[in-house]
């Protein structure tokens, strides 16, 4: 059973999962030994995956939308079909009225164009609706820190590829991994962690905390959307968030472990300063979901 102590842990991994076990237990006011075993707990019970986070722009998908879909028939197939192309990363039967939503990453907006028309052809789609993003503040996938120019050779996507596998691997082994010295090693993943091309980060599987509701919604605002998106994101149980524009102003999921903590969090977004029009649909079943460290098909393998 997760206490206070776990989740504050969690937490804390999620902003950063290279933190040393001197600094978490600082952080919750248990000794180093405490937390290592706290932390060694949560992630063989499955409650957390500490792993690397790619930058979508490293790989070439720095283009965000949102797809709401108008289905006639059964919503099945159109789920299989989401779950085989490669650009969609999260797709849901959801309720409301849109019976389908998904997003898709793509490199730009040509693509985003081309991927449209492909999604609007699908077995029983009459019509798709399109959010795309401009600023993402929360979200999963990818990590969403600024990203520098920064030259990467064969040895960088090495030691990313081991990040990406396991986010905590010691700079031991990710030399030995990859045939450098302790000190090279240590120097490029500082180097790789710094410029934002990879987040270190607790994935939390939600079940282990009981975060079993789950939301979309949409919103229209009054006046700067990306500043009612990062005054949002702050919020503990928004799990992912945008501004940008087309069918709304600002899209978002809500996560919850009953549906009282769902409500009182919704309640919080419609009151939020800037906040003048919510839309919301209910994640029925979540069909894909690609999550952070996990790479698309056809991702460079050197």
């Amino acid at each position: 059973m997760l206490d206070a102590v776990d989740a504050a842990l969690m937490r804390a991994l999620q902003g950063d999962g290279r933190a040393t076990f001197q600094a978490l237990a600082d952080g919750v006011g248990l000794s180093r030994t405490a937390v290592r075993a706290r932390v060694r707990q949560l992630v063989q019970s499955g409650a957390i995956r500490i792993v690397g986070v790619l930058h979508a722009g490293v790989v070439g998908m720095e283009v965000l939308g949102h797809v709401s879909f108008r289905v006639s028939g059964p919503v099945g197939p159109l789920m299989e079909a989401l779950d085989e192309r490669e650009a969609v990363t999260f797709a849901a039967h959801s309720a409301g009225r849109f019976p389908a939503v998904a997003q898709v990453r793509v490199a730009d907006d040509g693509a985003l164009t081309k991927e449209l028309a492909e999604l609007r052809a699908l077995p029983g789609v009459e019509g798709a609706e399109v959010f795309r993003a401009n600023a993402v503040f929360k979200d999963a996938h990818s990590s969403v820190r600024e990203l520098r120019d920064v030259e990467l050779d064969a040895l960088d996507w090495r030691l990313v590829r081991q990040l990406l596998r396991d986010g905590r691997a010691s700079y031991a082994d990710l030399a030995r991994q990859v045939g450098l010295s302790q000190a090279a090693a240590r120097s490029r993943v500082v180097r790789l962690l710094s410029s934002g091309v990879v987040h270190v980060t607790a994935i939390v599987e939600p079940s282990a905390v009981g975060a079993n509701e789950r939301l979309g919604f949409g919103l229209r605002c009054r006046g700067d959307a990306e500043t009612v998106g990062a005054a949002l994101a702050n919020m503990p149980r928004v799990s992912f968030l945008a501004s940008g524009f087309g069918r709304y102003d600002v899209v978002g999921t809500l996560t919850a472990p009953d549906r009282h903590h769902l409500v009182e969090c919704l309640e919080a977004v419609r009151v939020a300063p800037g906040v003048a029009h919510v839309e919301t649909w209910d994640h029925l079943s979540v069909r894909k979901e690609r999550r952070g460290g996990e790479r698309p098909v056809g991702w460079m393998a050197i």
